[in-house]
């Protein structure tokens, strides 16, 4: 494939394009940018691949990038009894997230557990938005309403999201709706039209840079909206991506499904302990957490710093061990340019979680040195994408 690294097609094989999965309004204009590689996630088709990372890293860090991520569906949830729906399965008290305002959301199980880890949009009265992960928050949610009697309705409307992200995001979307982006707070949301296409923009993104989410609401006009996008950037020299994960492990961020799963809970990982907030409303889980929040874990998510030559994505679990015991594994791991160094998330016991613990891994690439480090690795007060 054009392009690609050697290390990289050798953890990779052929993807068939057919009927089975599910494509984005923007799929063909991923095709026409280059992509060389697809994920599936959701059940959908993920552009995975264009051209060197750390080139589209640093066209992210220093100017502006756009992405297809409709793989994060949208799961609606509506009715007169959508907040008390949406309040039974997270952690988070949203009795004051306003119309307009979004969240980071995490969906709870019985136990604790993560189920996902959404943006949620409160878009409209009785009306939200999540934004999921892989895996199918949507019919868990389903499954609570029709369990509890709610009057609420759990669908997937057509809702179709992509990202713009970088310091030049705001430049190049004022072109298309004017200076009211500037407005548009920190995790809220305004409707526009953009040469009469119907979207929602919020303020957020899987980069921790300023950025954008722009949700089109009419699939038929994918295409138009793409291109549009794409000379509103021109300028700027927009570049297609795929998402960073260089950029969101710098900024602390977890992906489900590989660094966080249905296994964990919120006070396991570095950061999420924060969301699990004290209210008195019930929501499920919430029994469980509070145990755990008085018990403490006996294991933790935390950074890595690795020794050694540069990790190549996608890496795989990789033992870690102490005095000979293998006492965990790496999630996930990069190398970073701008610290110029190896950095990424490794699952420990909860006495090795301080900063500082010495590691010795077993990498498919031999054996390497980590040591536990504070995440996030950057811009730990989410001082640029909130500027």
């Amino acid at each position: 494939m054009v392009n690609e690294r050697q290390e990289m097609l050798e953890k990779s094989a052929t993807l068939y394009f057919g009927p089975w999965y599910r494509r984005s309004p923007f799929f063909e204009a991923t095709r026409r940018a280059g992509c060389t590689s697809y994920d599936i996630y959701n059940h959908m088709y993920l552009p995975a691949y264009y051209d060197d990372p750390e080139t589209e890293y640093w066209a992210l860090d220093n100017g502006v990038t756009m992405w297809d991520v409709g793989v994060e569906r949208t799961v609606q949830v509506a009715g007169p009894d959508a907040d008390r729906l949406i309040d039974m399965i997270t952690c988070r008290d949203l009795t004051k997230c306003a119309v307009k305002q979004g969240k980071y959301m995490l969906v709870t199980g019985p136990d604790g557990s993560i189920v996902n880890d959404p943006v949620l949009l409160h878009v409209a009265e009785n009306t939200w938005w999540m934004q999921l992960a892989d895996s199918d928050a949507g019919l868990y949610a389903l499954g609570v309403g029709a369990a509890a009697g709610l009057d609420a309705e759990v669908t997937l409307p057509d809702v179709h999201p992509m990202q713009v992200q970088g310091p030049l995001s705001a430049k190049t979307l004022e072109k298309l709706v004017g200076p009211a982006i500037f407005d548009i707070k920190y995790y809220w949301t305004e409707a526009f039209e953009i040469d009469g296409i119907p979207v929602v923009i919020s303020r957020t993104g899987w980069t921790a840079v300023v950025g954008y989410e722009i949700y089109l609401r009419d699939p038929s006009r994918g295409d138009d909206l793409w291109e549009r996008i794409l000379d509103a950037g021109k300028p700027y020299d927009i570049r297609v991506t795929p998402s960073s994960d260089i950029r969101r492990i710098e900024a602390g961020i977890f992906d489900w499904g590989s660094d966080i799963t249905l296994t964990d809970n919120p006070f396991e990982v570095t950061g999420l302990e924060r969301l699990v907030e004290e209210q008195e409303a019930d929501y499920i889980g919430k029994d469980a957490l509070e145990r755990i929040r008085g018990e403490g874990v006996r294991r933790k998510l935390v950074g890595i710093e690795i020794e050694g030559a540069k990790v190549e994505q996608p890496t795989q679990y990789w033992p870690a061990f102490h005095d000979g015991e293998c006492v965990g594994h790496i999630t996930d791991a990069c190398w970073s340019p701008r610290l110029e160094k190896n950095i990424g998330y490794v699952w420990v016991p909860i006495e090795l979680a301080e900063p500082g613990t010495t590691l010795d891994l077993d990498t498919d690439v031999g054996d390497r040195r980590g040591t536990t480090a504070v995440i996030p690795f950057v811009d730990p007060n989410k001082r640029v994408p909130a500027a």
